[in-house]
């Protein structure tokens, strides 16, 4: 307790956990916003449990790797090399990596399922089928077991990027752990009301489709060695929201303008 009591009174340590739980937090957007699509998908009465689940499942895949530190760090190391040199930039540097370590292989895969999935959830939205929002027994069951099935691939996938992250940030496990452990409770506290949110506004569904997308071709980027600065995508993201908060803003001014001067809904045939 005493030497974690010293860690902790440091304060080059606690700037470093700040950083770093605001890093954790931002990381969990993404998992967060794959997790409320996904689990809106569900029966009504399924989808807070699929969150917890899913949450939770998070939660215990980042203090696995924690606990496997070492082995996670060497997943960093080259496994093949393709034996070729890419493009040449203006430095005549690769404009990508030709030696692929099973993090790259892993940041690959789960960024094509991700572009795989928001593809076919922008199309099943943009023509949806008139049997989609029927469930019977087995219908239900099976969807919630694949639901969490897609839940915890794409969070190993983001544990593995949030937990390589927080080591290229500090050497402390007990910093690493307080900043999960953080960033974990406020993907709990905010999963509700951010799923209930985007089912609601439908426009903000197609809009958290195009993040997972561009978080996708991000992944995918990455695992190719071209890394894209964060903060252009979180740049892009805010923005990107902001406008659609506006739009809703103005989409129920207009609303409440229309009720007020129809408030008891009579157009213009009730007259006849």
């Amino acid at each position: 307790m005493e030497g974690l009591f010293e860690l902790f009174s440091d304060p080059a340590v606690l700037a470093a956990l700040a950083t770093l739980i605001v890093m954790e937090v931002v990381l969990g957007i993404d998992n967060l916003i794959f997790i409320s699509i996904l689990s809106n998908k569900l029966p009504e009465g399924q989808r807070q449990k699929a969150r917890r689940l899913g949450i939770g499942l998070a939660l215990f895949l980042r203090l696995a790797l924690l606990s496997a530190i070492a082995w996670l760090v060497g997943l960093t190391a080259p496994v093949f090399d393709l034996g070729f040199t890419g493009a040449l930039d203006a430095h005549d540097q690769p404009t990508f990596e030709t030696a692929f370590s099973w993090r790259d292989l892993i940041l690959i895969a789960g960024g094509l399922f991700l572009v795989w999935k928001a593809t076919k959830e922008i199309h099943h939205n943009m023509d949806p089928s008139p049997t989609d929002d029927v469930f019977d027994t087995s219908r239900a069951a099976l969807g919630f077991g694949a639901a969490i099935v897609q839940i915890l691939l794409l969070d190993l996938v983001f544990s593995i990027d949030s937990i390589l992250t927080a080591v290229g940030m500090t050497d402390h496990l007990p910093v690493m752990v307080v900043a999960v452990l953080v960033a974990v409770f406020v993907m709990l506290v905010a999963a509700d009301p951010l799923a209930n949110f985007i089912n609601k506004n439908p426009t903000v569904v197609m809009l958290a489709l195009g993040f997972l997308l561009m978080i996708g071709a991000v992944l995918i980027a990455d695992g190719f060695g071209v890394h894209v600065p964060k903060g252009y995508i979180y740049a892009a993201m805010a923005f990107s929201a902001g406008v659609e908060a506006l739009n809703i803003f103005a989409r129920r001014r207009r609303e409440a303008g229309s009720r007020a001067r129809n408030p008891e809904g009579i157009d213009g045939s009730a007259s006849h």
